[in-house]
């Protein structure tokens, strides 16, 4: 393969020295006092580059198990100036239960997770008790999480799932505006959306 085909890297992506134990992904970022957020599954970038442009205050992290997709989304928020942005190529339940420190981010968004619909694949879904105890370790008192979906069925699952967690809240459901919809709700933008968003409980 001739040098100039291969993909440009991402200088925005983070690769820790150990894939083991929490990692500091604050310390990445230009001012790392300001709160995080994270995108999880936040593919092309369309979301991150846009909501990270509207809170420049604000340390965006996006995580993506895709190469192709992380590399395409820290690409864009390069070309868009967004110093306030890194990317992490991972699967999203190990970064979250395995690396994320404890009382440490501020807002996790999970737009359109992968539903599993067959129900021997189920177990591979996200959201699961174990990942609820990792979301509560993680998030910081009041911090919340925004999840969509268009698949119904695994929407009703996680709102159960979230509404019987009395360590969180029910709050009004975030909806991205028009700039900030991802490329897949663009995609099912025929089908109806499920939206919800939970507060950790102090």
């Amino acid at each position: 393969m001739h040098p100039m085909s291969k993909k440009k890297k991402t200088t925005l992506r983070i690769v820790p020295d150990n894939w083991l134990d929490p990692f500091d992904f604050k310390a990445e970022f230009t001012h790392p006092d300001r709160p995080l957020e994270i995108d999880i599954g936040s593919g092309k970038g369309r979301f991150l580059a846009a909501r990270s442009g509207k809170f420049p205050e604000v340390n965006f992290l996006g995580i993506e198990r895709q190469l192709g997709r992380i590399n395409r989304s820290g690409r864009r928020c390069e070309r868009a100036g967004r110093e306030n942005v890194r990317v992490f190529r991972m699967e999203g339940y190990y970064a979250i239960s395995q690396l994320m420190p404890a009382d440490y981010v501020s807002n996790y968004y999970f737009f359109f997770p992968d539903p599993w619909p067959k129900d021997r694949q189920q177990h591979n879904r996200l959201f699961c008790p174990k990942f609820m105890d990792a979301l509560f370790r993680t998030l910081t008192d009041g911090g919340c999480l925004h999840v969509s979906t268009d698949h119904l069925p695994y929407f009703a699952d996680i709102y159960e799932l979230l509404k019987k967690d009395e360590r969180f809240e029910e709050i009004p459901a975030f909806v991205p505006d028009e700039e900030e919809t991802t490329d897949f709700e663009l995609i099912f933008a025929h089908k109806e959306i499920g939206r919800c968003s939970f507060r950790k409980m102090s």
